[in-house]
């Protein structure tokens, strides 16, 4: 089950980790690496990074160049096998961009997720009606065919949530800015957040709402992010380091660096601390529906 969820994000990610600390241990920098394998350097950066899959035979001329034991190369070269496998949402097509891509596949693949939305509701938590306007801003030159496939997965994506095997526990940190704006207008408003409302019961989800009584606080600065950690593998180690995820104008950013995690980590208990508690916190969305139906 979960293979087919996580596709190939996680054997990318792990191959991408393994060359690159060959690389490093071998002294050579990344446009050291490019010059003797006469590739570019963004070419090197992306598949040290995971975003790319790998012929086992590209795999055995960087070890070469690295100087990798035959053992070593043997057992990366099986590897690069595993990056070719494709997830299910790949079948989306243009519906899923490059950078978003990765995303998917490490939103499957993990067993705890700590949302922090800002504006708007988080993809997972998203009603069909709301995701068809914010998509629909976000790319308003798309046929509504093109617009359709965008919706459907993210709608497909949700079924993580409730999955029989390894569901995943979700905290879900929302800016009440995120029940009072209206988009799509009242009606289609007020049935995402009676959806958001039934979620939230959910055994699995935790969600909590920032009211605008609380002053300063983390999120101002953070802006919407997602904290993706993994199951650990063999020997209790982290089969994935926790990865930070966010959103940008242009693309996203995935920061795994110790320090980052940190500091995102530190960031959402502080926003998570200051929030209402889960009931009272549903309450609060359940009136904002009320209120909105109302006016409708």
């Amino acid at each position: 089950m979960a293979d087919t969820l996580t596709g190939s994000t996680v054997p990318r990610r792990q191959l991408g980790r393994y060359l690159r600390e060959l690389r490093t241990e071998a002294g050579l920098t990344i446009k050291d690496a490019a010059r003797g394998l006469e590739w570019s350097e963004t070419k090197i950066w992306r598949i040290e990074s995971g975003q790319t899959s790998l012929r086992s035979f590209d795999v055995e001329v960087m070890c070469r160049v690295y100087g990798a034991k035959a053992d070593i190369t043997q057992v990366l070269m099986g590897l690069a096998s595993q990056t070719k496998a494709r997830g299910w949402w790949q079948a989306y097509g243009d519906a899923v961009p490059d950078w978003f891509d990765m995303y998917v596949g490490l939103e499957g693949a993990a067993n705890r997720l700590s949302f922090y939305g800002q504006e708007v509701v988080p993809g997972l938590f998203q009603t069909e009606r709301y995701a068809a306007v914010v998509i629909t801003a976000d790319h308003p030159d798309e046929t509504a065919e093109e617009t359709g496939r965008r919706v459907s997965l993210r709608i497909a994506r949700q079924a993580v949530i409730r999955r029989e095997i390894d569901r995943p526990e979700l905290q879900v940190a929302l800016n009440e800015s995120v029940l009072r704006r209206p988009v799509g207008g009242p009606a289609v408003m007020a049935e995402q957040l009676r959806h958001l409302a039934q979620a939230s019961g959910l055994p699995n989800v935790a969600l909590r709402v920032v009211p605008f009584a609380v002053g300063y606080y983390p999120g101002i600065v953070t802006g919407s992010f997602v904290i993706l950690r993994f199951p650990p593998g063999h020997g209790g180690q982290e089969s994935e380091p926790p990865t930070v995820y966010k959103d940008t104008y242009t693309g996203a950013l995935y920061l795994d660096k110790e320090r980052e995690v940190t500091k995102y980590s530190e960031a959402f208990a502080g926003i998570w601390s200051q929030a209402l508690d889960e009931p009272a916190s549903r309450e609060l969305i359940q009136q904002a529906a009320e209120e909105l139906e109302r006016e409708h």
